[in-house]
């Protein structure tokens, strides 16, 4: 990219090295601007070392317990010969200190490339707690330990906040690190718990539910909803439920916690109608609350919505022209994915180039319990509900071929197209890597492909993406 109509000197100043913080970083790079990255607990932020990196490696684990656990329905059998000289079926063990060691240091791998490259673009790294000194300025408290005493400051033309998220908690069930738990917490454990009790049935707590059933666990999973993942797509919701079930996890909905109580050698959960679990352990999957209180935005004159959240428009700009805010410190989707898209919008706009306003209508997004749930576009329920007018078409994986194969019982791929000119407006999927299955929906959104444009791509036979356009064939629109 020929970078000569940029202002070489202009000066980004970013806080927070996260998914958005590290793209808007590159971005300013990439096109000639001074950049300084200020982070306090290394580069890629929460999500890489305590969040996304390690909990989809945990899940990894679970998805590799739970297939040799379903080899016997493909006719593949493990033995182990005992004394007698007879065979003796094993039992799949999981050391989660060793999976919890392996997941941590691939973090700090990842951690490291991210570091690296960042270096290699010419960023300069500041590590400690930073806050804004007005909207041109980030002071950062450096040094060593908790106490930082030493100051080094940042003058800045643009300043990017991308500081993230942490767990929310509640009075009344406050997380101990040892019995009570967030998900940035489980990584200390070094056996498998006996039972854990899961509060929260949203992404978060349906993952973790999901992983560590298949990793042993006795699961209790509590809802306040009525069902499962509470906002999406209700057969998705009610396929998992079902799963769920039948892999032998309680499922608890329409019940909410009000204490959560470390016993010493486990856990209480108590109910709002007065009923009381018992558990070795107890994971708080209760939402997040945005890293924004304390450093400098209001006194920026930066807007925070009701919430403590930064307000931003398409570009991520801020109520402050020359401040910018990425990633779950926004209002924005809370995915890694808009995080990244964020910041490197947000360096584009800042420093003129030509910038394409966030849609977060063409976010794809994924759940990834087992199966896995990716969405994209436009919703059924808001078809339904006349939002837009849209058809719908299900297609059941038991009836893929390759499914039967891979012996793949549970999951659809489901497609939404407009009415009359048979656009691809969204879809679902429900099924094995789904995170991987949904690009082509995706992509089919993004462009405004028809459903016969969809179709008449050339899938592989057999593959389970050979679903997606099947079931965009059977929603052919006849032309007069």
């Amino acid at each position: 990219m020929d970078t000569s109509t940029f202002d070489r000197t202009q000066r980004i100043a970013v806080l927070g090295g996260g998914p958005g913080g590290y793209e808007a970083a590159l971005a300013g790079a990439q096109l000639g601007a001074e950049v300084t990255l200020v982070e306090r607990v290394g580069v890629g932020g929460s999500a890489v070392l305590t969040d996304v990196v390690p909990s989809k490696t945990l899940i990894a684990t679970a998805e590799a317990a739970g297939a040799i656990r379903d080899a016997a329905d493909l006719g593949v059998q493990f033995f182990a010969r005992g004394e007698s000289g007879r065979a003796v079926k094993p039992e799949v063990a999981v050391n989660l200190t060793q999976v919890n060691k392996r997941l941590l240091n691939l973090a700090q791998d990842q951690s490291d490339d991210m570091r690296d490259q960042l270096i290699a673009a010419g960023v300069r790294i500041i590590v400690g707690d930073g806050r804004l000194d007005g909207p041109n300025r980030i002071v950062v408290a450096t040094g060593h330990g908790k106490k930082r005493t030493d100051f080094d400051q940042c003058d800045a033309d643009t300043v990017i906040v991308a500081v993230g998220a942490s767990p929310r908690e509640l009075p009344s069930a406050k997380p101990d690190g040892t019995r009570i738990l967030t998900w940035t917490q489980l990584y200390t454990l070094t056996e498998v718990p006996e039972h854990l009790i899961v509060v929260g049935s949203g992404v978060t707590g349906a993952e973790f539910a999901s992983a560590y059933r298949a990793l042993g666990a006795q699961v209790t999973l509590i809802s306040s909803r009525d069902q499962v993942l509470p906002g999406e797509d209700a057969d998705a919701a009610h396929l998992i439920e079902q799963v769920f079930r039948r892999n032998g996890m309680t499922l608890l909905a329409k019940s909410r916690a009000d204490s959560v109580v470390n016993t010493g050698d486990g856990v209480t959960v108590t109910l709002s109608d007065g009923t009381v679990i018992e558990g070795s352990h107890c994971l708080m999957a209760v939402g997040s609350i945005p890293n924004t209180a304390g450093i400098g935005l209001e006194e920026a004159g930066v807007q925070l919505t009701a919430s403590g959240h930064i307000a931003v428009n398409k570009v991520a700009r801020t109520s402050m022209p020359s401040v910018y805010a990425v990633g779950d410190c926004s209002d924005s989707l809370p995915l890694a994915s808009v995080a990244s898209m964020q910041g490197r919008t947000a360096v584009y706009h800042a420093m003129g180039d030509a910038v394409t306003p966030i849609r977060l209508r063409n976010v794809t997004s994924n759940i990834f319990t087992a199966p896995e749930i990716a969405t994209v576009g436009f919703s059924q329920k808001q078809i339904e509900d006349g939002e837009t007018r849209g058809i719908v078409h299900k297609l059941m994986l038991e009836t893929n071929p390759r499914a039967k194969m891979q012996g793949v019982t549970d999951g659809f791929i489901k497609i939404f197209a407009a009415k009359t000119s048979g656009t691809v407006i969204g879809g679902v999927i429900v099924a094995p890597r789904a995170s991987e299955l949904i690009l082509p929906v995706a992509l089919a959104v993004e462009h405004r492909l028809t459903v016969d444009q969809l179709a008449r791509a050339y899938s592989v036979y057999p593959s389970l993406s050979g679903g997606i356009t099947d079931a965009a064939r059977a929603m052919h629109v006849p032309r007069d």
